[in-house]
């Protein structure tokens, strides 16, 4: 009944050709005329254009300030001893991730000095690019043997300098995206994180094996200079709007309220937000456990190392191209619901490893189809929050939108996720989380045939880069 009644429809523009008998847009007419990209396939041309491509840039930017304070920090403070119950610890630094929010409208509304007349975006990414640059920096000539409580410090700065990073780079790549680029952009961006994360990661590893973790903190620093160099090259965003001028303490206000008080204004606003906290509840539960559920099957490092980070590293990647495919093909709403009913139903593969107990196929499967959900989720949905905001608050919305993403799976799993195995089984805590996805895929089906989905989106969803900047 799904299959025939929800998913089929949504699939029919992907799997069926469609005959295109107008004339050509100013966009075909511009890739007719693209040079090398002529050559490249089809489906693959939407992510060489250049803005999906600086996109790739600034993703390889975003993601490795993660990776100094995730595993490469574990790893250097097991590497020095630090016992475990302190090293985890380290983990609430993550913390800031979330309330980036706080200061976002900084990044929005705060004009830099001297540099400012590079333009907003351009002057903040530079801006941004420096402080990440600094404080891994400052992370590397810390001795966490000997100054323990400096090393938590620095590497908070690590996460607020990243955090700070992510709120331009979030701003500079929705607005440089067309509308018609947004599933492309948003695949490209996460191929970038997952590059410049796993980059960061591995470079640590290895120039510490050689040298130190003074120098492999030093190098990875480097990574910071791709997003920094979009800007440079690329300029101000094309659909970048300025918002209401106003002076002194009624500016900072402003600032600070007016970009959730425009979004709460739209038709459907609460049920949007409503769907923002809830889509990820079930995905989280399940991926918090799975590397439990490998350690009760008794699958060694090896196979986890091969089928998880393997398995899952491709699929992840191959879900990304898919995902861009799935929205330009059948649009922004019918690939978000297929989407969330793929990243539900991965939840099943789990539940059917558990049943079957230790299986080097299984999990292969159950790893691959999962990431491979992921990747197109992670593509669609990225691409529909990102069309939620207006271009004169982009940074202080996607703030906002990001961090509640992700929020109320932190609590409820943080709080609960290892009680509910323990009284369960993983068998029945895998088919409870796919039951935990549900409401959001009714909730956006709900919305969706309301019409709320076209009339809650932002004018980064319809405005092109030569609309009139006027407001």
């Amino acid at each position: 009944m799904l299959l025939t009644t929800v998913i089929l429809p949504c699939l029919k523009p992907l799997l069926t050709e469609q005959k295109d008998v107008r004339p050509l847009s100013a966009e075909d007419r511009l890739l007719e005329s693209a040079g090398w990209r002529r050559f490249v396939p089809a489906p693959a041309r939407p992510y060489v254009e250049a803005a999906p491509l600086g996109a790739l840039f600034l993703g390889i930017s975003s993601g490795f300030p993660f990776a100094m304070i995730a595993a490469t920090l574990t790893s250097r403070l097991a590497q020095d001893g630090i016992e475990k119950r302190t090293i985890t610890a380290f983990s609430l630094a993550f913390l800031v991730y979330n309330f980036k929010w706080l200061w976002a409208w900084v990044v929005d509304g705060v004009r830099l000095p001297i540099i400012g007349r590079l333009g907003q975006r351009v002057s903040w990414l530079l801006f941004a690019g420096v402080l990440v640059i600094a404080a891994v920096v400052n992370l590397a000539f810390v001795d966490p043997k000997a100054h323990l409580l400096a090393t938590v410090w620095a590497a908070i700065l690590v996460a607020v300098a990243g955090a700070t990073y992510d709120i331009v780079i979030d701003a500079y790549r929705i607005e440089s995206l067309e509308p018609r680029q947004l599933g492309a952009g948003s695949g490209m961006s996460q191929y970038g994180w997952r590059i410049g994360s796993v980059v960061a990661a591995s470079l640590a590893l290895v120039v510490a094996s050689r040298f130190d973790w003074h120098i492999a903190y030093l190098a990875c620093a480097a990574l910071a200079l791709p997003g920094m160099a979009v800007g440079l090259i690329f300029g101000e965003p094309a659909r970048h709007r300025e918002p209401t001028t106003r002076q002194g303490m009624k500016a900072v206000w402003y600032s600070i309220v007016e970009p959730l008080a425009e979004f709460l204004r739209r038709k459907g606003a609460l049920l949007v937000l409503l769907f923002i906290l809830l889509h990820k509840i079930g995905d989280t539960l399940s991926q918090l456990t799975v590397r439990l559920l490998f350690e009760d099957l008794n699958f060694t490092n090896d196979e986890i190392a091969l089928f998880d980070v393997g398995f899952g590293f491709w699929g992840y990647l191959v879900g990304i191209f898919l995902g861009g495919l799935l929205y330009a093909r059948a649009g922004l709403k019918n690939s978000v619901l297929v989407s969330l009913i793929l990243m539900a139903v991965s939840n099943l593969s789990f539940a059917w490893l558990a049943a079957a107990g230790h299986s080097n196929w299984g999990m292969a499967g159950a790893i691959g189809f999962e990431n491979l959900s992921s990747g197109i989720g992670g593509v669609t949905v990225v691409a529909y929050f990102s069309a939620l905001c207006d271009l004169r608050y982009t940074a202080s919305q996607y703030a906002l939108i990001s961090a509640a993403t992700s929020i109320v799976g932190r609590l409820v799993t943080g709080t609960s996720a290892g009680a509910l195995v323990e009284q369960f089984g993983y068998v029945n805590f895998y088919l409870f989380t796919t039951v935990v996805a549900l409401p959001g895929i009714v909730l956006f089906w709900l919305m969706m045939r309301a019409g709320l989905i076209d009339a809650s989106v932002g004018t980064a969803a319809t405005a092109s880069s030569n609309a009139d900047k006027g407001h």
